[in-house]
C-alpha cells in the first residue's frame, strides 16, 4: 500500500476535542468578561455574599483551636497582672494613707500660721478639662491642640496639666479649639522651685536633638542639686499656682571650663502621650485689680506779704 493513502488522523478513541491554544484564548476571553461584568455590574456579588454565609460555620469552627488558646493565655496573663496590681496597689495604698496623715498635719498648721500671721487664704483654682485632638503639624515646635477655645473660656497663657503634672501653657485660642505649647518645647519657660533646697530657677526646653525634656540654665558649677531632685512651680510670674510637679533632675554635667552646670530634666507629665488634660485658670487672672490711687493736689496757701 503506498504511503500516501495512509490516514493520519488519530482514531476516535484518542480525540482531544479543540487544541490547547483555542481553549487558553477562550477561557483568558471568559475570564476578562466576567472580570469586567463583576466590575461593572456585580453580578458575582450575590454568589460571593452566598459562598461566604455557607463557608462562616467552617471558618469559625477553624477559629475555635486558635480563640481558645488566645483565651486561655489572656486568662493566665491578666490573672498574673491583676495580682500584681493588687500588690501594689496595696502598698501604694499605704504609703499614700501615711501621706495622707501627714498632709492634713500639714494643711492644719499652715491655716494656724496663715491665722497667727494675718495672710490671706490662697487663691481658688478654677479648672475645665479638655482632650488632645492631635498634635501641631508644625515639626519645629512641641505643641498640641485641644477641644477647648474662646467659646468654653479659654484663656491665652492659661496652664495645661495632666494627671502626673504640668503639661504647658495655653499659646493661641480659636473659638473651638486651642493650642498648647508643651514644657519640653524651646521657646516655653517655667519658673520652678526645688523641692528639697527650696532653690528657684527657671527650666527651659530642652534644646537638643532630642528635645524630649527640660533644661536648667544659669546654675553655678557648685549648686546644691542631685539627681533625683523634684521640681515643682514657684508661683512668683503669677501664671503658675505654686506647688505643681514639673520635672526631675535626671542627669548633672559639671565641667572645670565653665561657671554652669548642665542640668537636665525629665518632665513627670506625659508629653508625649497625654489624652485628657486640664486647663487651670491663670493666677494673674484671679488677683484683683490694684486699687486705682488718686493723690490729692495739695495747693500750697498764699502768704500775705506786709
Amino acid at each position: 500500500m503506498p504511503l500516501g493513502t495512509l490516514d493520519r488522523s488519530p482514531p476516535p478513541i484518542f480525540r482531544q476535542g479543540p487544541s490547547a491554544l483555542s481553549k487558553l484564548l477562550f477561557f483568558s476571553a471568559l475570564s476578562l468578561f466576567l472580570m469586567v461584568a463583576d466590575v461593572r455590574f456585580r453580578i458575582t456579588q450575590p454568589i460571593r455574599a452566598t459562598l461566604g454565609t455557607a463557608l462562616y460555620p467552617v471558618q469559625w469552627l477553624a477559629l475555635q483551636p486558635m480563640r481558645a488558646v488566645r483565651v486561655s493565655s489572656a486568662y493566665l496573663t491578666g490573672l498574673n497582672q491583676a495580682n500584681t496590681s493588687s500588690e501594689q496597689a496595696a502598698k501604694k495604698l499605704a504609703v499614700q494613707s501615711l501621706r495622707a496623715g501627714q498632709v492634713e498635719q500639714l494643711v492644719l498648721e499652715n491655716n494656724r500660721l496663715r491665722k497667727v500671721l494675718d495672710l490671706r487664704e490662697q487663691l481658688a483654682t478654677s479648672v475645665m478639662a479638655a482632650e488632645v485632638l492631635y498634635d501641631a503639624p508644625d515639626p519645629y515646635t512641641r505643641k498640641i491642640i485641644i477641644d477647648k477655645g474662646l467659646l468654653q473660656g479659654v484663656e491665652v497663657g492659661s496652664p495645661v496639666l495632666d494627671e502626673s503634672g504640668v503639661l504647658g501653657q495655653i499659646t493661641r485660642v480659636h473659638p473651638l479649639v486651642s493650642e498648647v505649647t508643651l514644657v519640653i518645647d524651646r521657646e516655653l519657660a517655667i519658673p520652678v522651685l526645688n523641692v528639697r533646697t527650696g532653690a528657684r530657677s527657671v527650666a527651659y526646653g530642652d534644646p537638643s536633638a532630642s528635645g524630649s525634656g527640660l533644661e536648667l540654665r544659669f546654675m553655678g558649677s557648685n549648686s546644691d542639686v542631685k539627681e533625683g531632685d523634684l521640681l515643682t512651680t514657684s508661683g512668683v510670674d503669677g501664671v503658675y499656682p505654686p506647688g505643681l510637679p514639673v520635672a526631675k533632675i535626671s542627669k548633672i554635667e559639671r565641667r572645670a571650663e565653665s561657671a554652669f552646670a548642665k542640668i537636665y530634666c525629665t518632665p513627670e507629665a506625659l508629653v508625649t502621650g497625654a489624652r485628657h488634660v486640664i486647663v487651670v485658670k491663670p493666677v494673674s487672672a484671679q488677683i484683683p485689680p490694684r486699687p486705682a490711687t488718686t493723690e490729692a493736689a495739695v495747693t500750697p496757701k498764699k502768704g500775705s506779704n506786709k
